[in-house]
């Protein structure tokens, strides 16, 4: 277990599936986890794939997120959905929200719903991707109410703010989506896990160590005193992730990141979510070909250097997917070893990973 080895996705969607229904999830349930974070990995998003099986059964083994839960209703009023998820997986209910909420918008045109009490969502782009795979346009807003505090405000040097990340989706002609996802910080603290099992350097101007200088040391960020991430584009991505905190979480009921909420002492994710059918507005057939129009447009700007390339949201998640589907997923050798000690937690063999790698 000393090199980087590739895993056919289907083979690793199996071992992280039997890592959760061994957990006491589900097969439902064990299933959507599995699909979602191999998925992410598929899409190239690594920090919010594989690499998070320990922790998730970490936090199961703790009660600080729950198997098996199901959605409650709080609010139901045509075109508003409030909905609370009870600290069960993210994965699993973000998936019986959106379905919710997909099947409203096909009737009512527009719908905002708010998801409050969940764990972990993942990788948000996949519920933009849900959305347009339905025809309609959405938009995410996501904030972390328990103890996800990890990015510092601009002009700070300690953890105030969540990563919240906000994702969109444009459904187009093509079948090829706009998907945008981003987080509101510098860099997802899942890339700094990523980049700490790896062993490599975090890139420069990311991240600041426990005293508020920058480093680009993995572990100095996980160090006591632990260490902060900072936010996109100074002034403007702090801006970005403080609306995030109002609208995903105090809007939705869920609370704003914060050490004195209840829930502060678990990871808890609440997403506000608008989704928009075109028809309701300027009508399917004319949004399609403008926004066709829009695509052809931007994607004519003459590339910057020789041989480069312009790309939309949602392009190089596409071109890793088919490579990945084709070439398998790479996983590093702390990665495989993280998600070895996850399967004998739960009583399994560890040899599941490296069997599955070949």
């Amino acid at each position: 277990m000393t090199t980087t080895k590739t895993i056919p996705h289907d083979r690793l969607r199996a071992v992280v599936g039997d890592i959760f229904r061994a957990g006491g999830c589900e097969a439902a349930e064990a299933r959507d986890i599995a699909d979602h974070l191999v998925d992410a990995n598929l899409a190239g998003h690594d920090s919010h794939g594989a690499i998070r099986v320990a922790k998730y059964i970490d936090w199961q083994q703790r009660g600080m997120v729950l198997p098996n839960r199901r959605l409650e209703t709080l609010r139901d009023d045509g075109m508003l959905l409030m909905l609370d998820g009870g600290f069960g997986y993210g994965q699993s209910l973000g998936l019986q929200a959106m379905a919710a909420a997909i099947e409203r918008a096909r009737t009512a045109g527009v719908v905002v719903m708010a998801l409050r009490n969940v764990g972990h969502l993942g990788r948000i782009g996949a519920w933009a991707e849900m959305a347009t795979a339905a025809g309609l346009l959405s938009v995410h807003f996501v904030n972390t109410s328990g103890f996800g505090t990890l990015v510092a405000p601009h002009g700070g040097s300690d953890r105030r703010l969540s990563a919240n990340p906000i994702a969109a989706g444009v459904p187009m002609p093509d079948g090829a989506p706009m998907i945008l996802d981003m987080s509101t910080c510098v860099i997802a603290e899942g890339k700094i896990q990523v980049a700490r099992n790896k062993g490599v350097a975090l890139p420069a101007g990311a991240v600041l160590d426990g005293h508020g200088q920058p480093t680009r040391d993995a572990e100095a960020f996980y160090a006591e005193p632990v260490g902060a991430i900072l936010p996109i584009a100074a002034h403007k991505g702090s801006g970005l992730s403080i609306l995030c905190e109002v609208l995903a979480g105090a809007l939705t009921g869920g609370g704003s990141s914060h050490p004195d909420n209840p829930s502060a002492g678990r990871l808890v994710n609440n997403m506000l979510t608008i989704l928009i059918d075109a028809e309701s507005l300027s009508g399917r057939a004319a949004f399609a070909a403008d926004v066709a129009r829009l695509k052809d447009w931007v994607k004519a700007s003459p590339p910057l250097e020789a041989g480069g390339d312009v790309l939309v949201p949602g392009e190089p998640e596409r071109r890793t997917r088919q490579a990945r589907l084709a070439g398998g997923v790479p996983l590093d050798p702390a990665t495989r070893q993280q998600i070895a000690q996850a399967a004998a937690m739960v009583g399994l063999d560890p040899a599941i990973v490296e069997q599955a790698a070949g």
